[in-house]
């Protein structure tokens, strides 16, 4: 399915630097997810620092960024920065909010239970009734094979990852994405609506 030019979209990124990928999904406002394609090659928004010399390409993400707010009409990102060392994305959070809007790119740390922890519950709920649906990513799908929750009290989970080899980072980010839309939408996005088709969601489901 193609997503037609200005379509109404919000985001997710989690941004990482030379072992895990870094990666931007987008969901359209009728609930339809997909990982955009940019640049004459239309590369996927999903990095493997493997493929480009062991380091995230921070300059190709920019690009991709650039081209993703000039295509469709970005309602809201949230933006997962990282650790708080020399790998995280705090300052392009805060370039592309002083770039693009303060309203819009929203750092959306993942390392807390309790934003984490309702994102995911909500993510599950809304594939099972169909609210979701997504691209059928070939790599999304594989990191969604990949994520386990992994316990972190008697009633709350995370995600992890089986092996340092068994990357999640496309699950983790089509999470936060369909937070930045839940919360749009609670917040009056949709008023006026949009019709996406819908796929089917039998292919994504956490272990």
């Amino acid at each position: 399915m193609t997503v037609d030019a200005s379509t109404p979209v919000c985001a997710g990124f989690d941004g990482s630097e030379n072992s895990d990928f870094s990666v931007i999904r987008l969901e359209t406002l009728a609930g339809f997810q997909f990982t955009p394609r940019y640049g004459p090659d239309r590369l996927p928004t999903i990095w493997d620092p493997a493929e480009w010399g062991g380091r995230i390409p921070r300059d190709q993400v920019l690009v991709a960024w650039t081209e993703i707010v000039d295509t469709f009409t970005l309602e809201r990102a949230y933006c997962d920065p990282g650790f708080h060392d020399e790998t995280s994305w705090e300052t392009e959070i805060e370039q592309w909010a002083r770039m693009w809007g303060e309203e819009r790119f929203l750092p959306w740390p993942t390392n807390q239970i309790g934003r984490m922890y309702p994102a995911l519950t909500r993510f599950v709920a809304d594939l099972k009734t169909g609210e979701l649906s997504h691209d059928g990513c070939p790599v999304t799908a594989t990191h969604m094979g990949n994520a386990r929750k992994i316990a972190k009290s008697a009633d709350r989970y995370i995600l992890g990852k089986p092996s340092q080899m068994q990357k999640i980072d496309c699950a983790v980010t089509s999470v936060i994405c369909h937070e930045a839309a839940a919360d749009a939408r609670a917040a009056g996005w949709g008023r006026k609506p949009v019709v996406a088709s819908k796929i089917s969601t039998r292919m994504y489901g956490f272990n």
